[in-house]
């Protein structure tokens, strides 16, 4: 597996800057709830450099996944990631989900999104379907439009090629995701339970600690409207220098880490067709 490149995993700190398209993607409507927006502005505006300090501090690469609506709506968002050394990859442009959408509407969003960061002078190798929803013409939009790899699929644990052009998968996972962790707001209810802090620093030190022994890719998702609050972000401090003082993970960008698995003949190619369901059985 020379995707590891020696190291017993490899840690992918992964950003969604979904900013208010998530709730706007629920109904225009909460363009109104002042409260509502503030909380989704503040990921980034305020979480969004905020970490870009601490990966500065802990010398650690990062990939942030930017809808083309929130780079429009902040020209200068996207720059300020890649001039700090980090990747800014496609996350949609609406945050609607694709299995939400008829096939030409999410053709549309996702060539609008690639226009959006044309424009702005911001090369993107990779995708993120919005809420992890891929649908079964997903993979190809991908592979069509060049791109290296997709992170939005649960297949494995490690990175695998889609059979869909080749693209790479770098696999992401419910429990690595912050959103089920911190995710609240009473309207639209995007969650219910804000925890702890230190039980989920528990928890994703658990399964770096596994993923080492079974020697995985360790896609940490995080979104800075929630991880960029200050209780949250001195845990996930802890968590990457955990991580450091371990000796065996290596940090990557999800495009260094496409390309090393795209070179590896160890990796796994797996179908991308969508299951055959019986209407008799499942109507």
């Amino acid at each position: 597996m020379t995707w590891l490149a020696g190291a017993a995993a490899v840690a992918a700190l992964t950003f969604d800057v979904d900013a208010e398209s998530p709730i706007l993607a629920q109904g225009g409507h909460y363009a109104e709830h002042l409260t509502t927006m503030s909380h989704q502005s503040y990921g980034p505006d305020v979480g969004v450099p905020r970490i870009l300090d601490l990966l500065d501090d802990l010398e650690v690469p990062a990939t942030f996944f930017v809808p083309g609506w929130v780079a429009e709506q902040r020209p200068g968002l996207a720059a300020s990631i890649v001039e700090r050394g980090h990747e800014v990859a496609h996350h949609s442009y609406s945050h609607r989900p694709p299995t939400s959408l008829t096939a030409a509407d999410e053709r549309n969003d996702f060539e609008r999104a690639l226009a959006v960061f044309e424009s702005q002078g911001i090369t993107v190798s990779g995708h993120r379907a919005a809420l992890w929803e891929a649908s079964p013409q997903t993979p190809g939009l991908v592979a069509e439009h060049g791109l290296l790899y997709d992170s939005s699929l649960m297949g494995d644990d490690r990175p695998y090629l889609l059979s869909a052009g080749g693209v790479v998968e770098l696999p992401v996972h419910w429990s690595l995701d912050d959103w089920e962790q911190y995710a609240y707001l009473p309207a639209p209810q995007i969650g219910s339970v804000i925890e702890s802090p230190r039980k989920v620093l528990e928890l994703w030190k658990a399964e770096l600690d596994g993923m080492r022994f079974y020697h995985c890719l360790f896609t940490l998702c995080l979104h800075p409207f929630l991880s960029g609050r200050p209780g949250r972000l001195l845990a996930l401090r802890e968590l990457i220098e955990y991580a450091q003082s371990c000796g065996d993970v290596e940090f990557a960008r999800c495009r260094d880490l496409a390309v090393r698995a795209s070179a590896d003949a160890s990796v796994a190619v797996r179908p991308v067709s969508p299951v055959v369901v019986d209407p008799s059985i499942y109507p």
